[in-house]
């Protein structure tokens, strides 16, 4: 009834069907993640080995979620980076975020905390 009424006005209506973008557990769960491997590992900058913080493993990560990576050149030169938008991911996309960075992590030793494993949501977010 709603979408006759809004043709009938005049209106344009569209339909799309497109899967679903991550959870907001799947988003905490990625972020406590990130936090993790900020804290605990080191990782190559400019030569020297250093801790990146949540953002920059994010962007490494999902980086290397693609299996290709795109690199522009900086204003001031170096070069950046440019990686995937974590917002824009399906559900099955930041799954699979995920893994990636408890296979790193695991590779490396990190010791996940209770979010990052998924162990401190109420059951029914967690399933």
């Amino acid at each position: 009834v709603y979408l006759k009424a809004m043709t009938v006005a005049g209106h344009k209506v569209s339909i799309s069907a497109k899967p679903e973008t991550r959870t907001t557990a799947q988003n905490r769960m990625l972020w406590a993640c990130l936090s993790d491997l900020s804290a605990q590992v080191e990782w190559p900058i400019d030569g020297k080995a250093c801790k990146l913080d949540a953002e920059d493993w994010k962007h490494v990560l999902s980086a290397g979620l693609k299996k290709t990576q795109r690199v522009a050149q900086g204003i001031e030169g170096g070069f950046v980076m440019l990686g995937q938008k974590t917002s824009r991911m399906t559900v099955a996309e930041m799954a699979d975020l995920i893994t990636l960075a408890h296979a790193f992590g695991d590779e490396r030793g990190v010791k996940w905390s209770k979010t990052s494993l998924g162990r401190d949501w109420p059951e029914e977010v967690a399933a």
